[in-house]
């Protein structure tokens, strides 16, 4: 894999649930520290500028994640 996007780990709120995160390493909710975990393994469905639910396309090359205002976020494995 090429990395994790900056996008979707970096901004005002959560790629995973779209709650405001407060920039710190300490969750906001027990339900939030999870986000991070799981946005290791899975694409952003929330725009981490925005708060807009994005458009996202799962393939078995990687995974694309379209905000309508900040556009598109992807990630690829090498072959």
């Amino acid at each position: 894999m090429n990395g994790v996007p900056t996008s979707s780990t970096t901004g005002d709120f959560c790629g995973h649930c779209g709650e405001p995160d407060d920039g710190s390493d300490a969750p906001t909710s027990g339900v939030h520290g999870r986000c991070g975990e799981r946005l290791a393994l899975e694409p952003p469905r929330y725009c981490a500028a925005c708060r807009r639910r994005m458009k996202v396309q799962v393939t078995p090359l990687g995974w694309t994640a379209e905000c309508s205002r900040h556009g598109t976020t992807e990630m690829r494995m090498r072959p």
